[in-house]
């Protein structure tokens, strides 16, 4: 029992720790219609991965960069004539292509391909934890600052301005934010499944809530207890960390869409 423990504890502390940065994330990329951007930024983090490793640098190192340029990237192309959803799509598939490409020419990477493409919360140990602690604060910290600033452009961009919001800083700070949080949540649910992460809480919590503050706190509640129930079932059942905890918060969606379903039925 104590060995069991000596392994998920710190991978736990860390899925906990990582919650309260995705739950008030979440809910707001769902407000500002950008939950496709969540899913370029974390298939950005591949190529990053792939260029830490050619560069035999640490790999928070590539991740951190990319995430950065990503954000330089999509704040050059922002161009009224070109839909946002589809810039997003053009860079997700984009680097997704790239990193999986450069990863194939590194044999020193491809037998760690599916934990970078699914997560593993496992290799967490407790040298990371005051890391990682730290560096949530700091974006928490940042996040309240510019909570209801956020929440303005959210509900209305035109009259957020017109109270003297400035719209452009606060895109700017939401997607450095995100781009911190893919960097962070990498190591937990993979490249692929870090979308989901933060859409499928916030979603879940839209069912439940009648105020964004009420809506916050259901999604912190839903992501961890999906977080610590697919922590400890991918253990238990040996499958990967993300693919658990993914699929944990996909049923805590359908079991509470379908009660109120039959509900609203009878």
């Amino acid at each position: 029992m104590m060995e069991w423990l000596q392994l998920l504890l710190p991978a736990w502390i860390m899925g906990t720790l990582l919650v309260f940065l995705t739950a008030p994330l979440g809910c707001l990329m769902l407000w500002r219609r950008m939950s496709f951007f969540a899913d370029t930024m974390a298939h950005g983090t591949l190529l990053g991965v792939a260029i830490a490793g050619a560069l035999s640098l640490p790999l928070w190192v590539g991740v951190t960069f990319l995430a950065l340029l990503l954000v330089a990237i999509l704040w050059v192309l922002h161009d009224p004539r070109l839909p946002n959803d589809a810039l997003l799509a053009l860079s997700s598939a984009t680097l997704l292509c790239s990193g999986l490409l450069l990863i194939q020419h590194l044999p020193s990477l491809r037998p760690e391909l599916l934990s970078y493409l699914f997560g593993d919360l496992l290799t967490i140990d407790w040298s990371d934890l005051p890391v990682f602690a730290s560096v949530i604060i700091f974006a928490l910290a940042v996040l309240y600052k510019y909570w209801q600033a956020q929440i303005q452009i959210a509900i209305d961009p035109d009259i957020a301005v017109s109270e003297g919001v400035n719209a452009k800083w606060q895109r700017l700070v939401f997607m450095l934010l995100l781009a911190l949080f893919t960097v962070l949540a990498l190591r937990a649910v993979g490249s692929l499944l870090m979308g989901a992460l933060l859409v499928i809480p916030a979603l879940t919590a839209r069912l439940l809530a009648h105020s964004p503050k009420q809506m916050v706190v259901w999604a912190f509640i839903i992501a961890q207890i999906g977080v610590t129930v697919g922590l400890w079932s991918s253990a238990g059942l040996n499958i990967s960390t993300g693919l658990s905890i993914v699929l944990c918060m996909s049923i805590i969606f359908a079991v509470i869409f379908g009660v109120q379903k039959v509900r609203k039925t009878y």
